[in-house]
């Protein structure tokens, strides 16, 4: 028995195959059945389908000088991206990039609870102690993750507010083409908590230009 599912992560309109399975003969052993069975009560699904219901993606946009230039050079490219799975954003903030404003805009943010929140930054983070970084954390924050082995948006900051995912990901918003974003909104957008491990296993595939 083989089964053959679409890639981790992959987003599924209504009526879409994510997944076949074939075996050879078409009957099928019970003890190989139970067998298979037992295998996926101790690993888990095979496969995992979630609904995404109502999302509200809050973004803030970020620059070191101005932030409602970050919002003029950035609000347009974000606005496609979502498009792309039906939805707009539910709340947008701009921010200077200075470590007491961006918090302050991101707990504005997360009081509305919403499915997610993106920061579009003009700028490329240095790592977790740098200003967004320091923010996150200062917001609630749990840092998750940094780095993803995906191009564009290799430059990925996940942080997690609760059950809220936070992303910083510099780069991924700017460019028409796929990029690490619109690889883990799919997950997150329907309430699934994307691990450092699982961002560490999408290096296969992970080149998009």
């Amino acid at each position: 028995m083989v089964v053959a599912t679409s890639r981790n992560f992959t987003w599924a309109d209504s009526g879409i195959q994510v997944a076949v399975v074939k075996s050879a003969p078409f009957a099928v052993a019970k003890t190989d059945l139970e067998a298979l069975l037992s295998l996926i009560e101790k690993r888990g699904p095979i496969v995992q389908a979630l609904p995404i219901r109502n999302p509200a993606v809050a973004i803030l946009y970020t620059d070191p000088v101005n932030g409602e230039r970050a919002r003029q050079l950035l609000e347009n490219s974000m606005g496609r991206r979502l498009n792309r799975f039906g939805i707009n954003a539910s709340e947008t903030l701009a921010s200077v990039e200075e470590e007491g404003a961006v918090t302050a805009c991101l707990k504005h943010l997360l009081r509305a609870k919403p499915t997610a929140v993106l920061i579009s930054s003009t700028t490329a983070p240095a790592g977790p102690d740098d200003v967004i970084g320091r923010a996150m954390v200062r917001a609630g924050c749990e840092i998750e993750s940094f780095l993803a082995p995906v191009e564009p948006g290799s430059l990925l900051l996940l942080g997690y507010k609760d059950q809220v995912p936070v992303v910083c990901a510099p780069g991924s918003f700017r460019p028409a083409r796929r990029s690490a974003v619109d690889l883990l909104l799919p997950p997150l957008l329907a309430g699934y908590r994307v691990s450092a491990f699982e961002i560490g296993c999408l290096g296969h595939g992970g080149l998009l230009v």
